[in-house]
């Protein structure tokens, strides 16, 4: 089965190379959906030189930024496989676990496995704020869905393309993750995990998520489940 990565990108110049040289180096039948979010740090140029016109690559540029959710979406329209999985353009989750997460839907048992980070272990140098935000954003999926999961914020999201395209998603930023689960679960469908590794970075660093985005997240729970989304 063929697996469709894509990647939303804004101003990850530093760590862009290092991440497709990962991601390339996983041993699956597979496709690079690239989305830079109209980065200002020199991605969009290192796009244009390096990647356009790659053998197994798309790339794809917004002419303004969008957000995460929006990039997600444009490149989802792009995507040939039979599978789809969300790869950040940072190093906090280590690529080389990706044949993990889309295994359950190959073998059938699943169509949408997550990489969980709590799942039978402790992410590295998580806060203890972002702790707290992801643990209450579990509760919340339990109680407002009735299914228990470990880690509804997970960037690594992996789908059966068929079931990720039939969504009609209205996200723009970080409330894909969200809005993606609940309307899941609200078509019935079981959400798998597997463990993954973790290793958070500051916002020195370039992390971009705060806590206006719990709120949002909490908020987009809430209106899925009340049909408002």
């Amino acid at each position: 089965m063929k697996v469709s990565i894509i990647i939303p990108i804004y101003n990850e110049r530093d760590l862009l190379e290092r991440v497709l040289e990962k991601v390339r180096a996983v041993e699956l039948d597979k496709e690079l959906i690239l989305v830079d979010d109209c980065s200002k740090d020199g991605t969009r140029e290192y796009l244009r030189e390096h990647e356009v016109g790659r053998p197994g690559t798309t790339v794809l540029f917004h002419k303004r930024n969008r957000g995460k959710g929006r990039a997600i979406r444009t490149g989802l329209t792009a995507a040939t496989g039979d599978i789809v999985i969300i790869q950040d353009a940072d190093l906090e989750y280590e690529p080389s676990e990706i044949p993990s997460i889309v295994r359950p839907i190959m073998d059938g048992r699943t169509e949408v496995c997550y990489g969980s980070r709590f799942l039978g272990r402790s992410p590295t140098g998580m806060r203890l704020p972002n702790y707290v935000a992801n643990r209450l954003l579990a509760l919340s999926v339990a109680l407002l869905y009735w299914q228990v999961i470990t880690d509804e914020a997970t960037a690594y999201k992996a789908f059966r393309t068929s079931v990720l395209k039939s969504i009609p998603l209205r996200c723009e930023r970080f409330e894909f993750c969200p809005e993606v689960t609940s309307k899941v679960l609200m078509r019935g469908i079981r959400i798998h995990e597997v463990p993954v590794t973790f290793f958070a970075r500051t916002f020195a660093e370039g992390k971009k998520i705060g806590w206006r985005d719990f709120i949002e997240a909490v908020s987009t729970l809430v209106r899925c489940r009340l049909g408002l989304m």
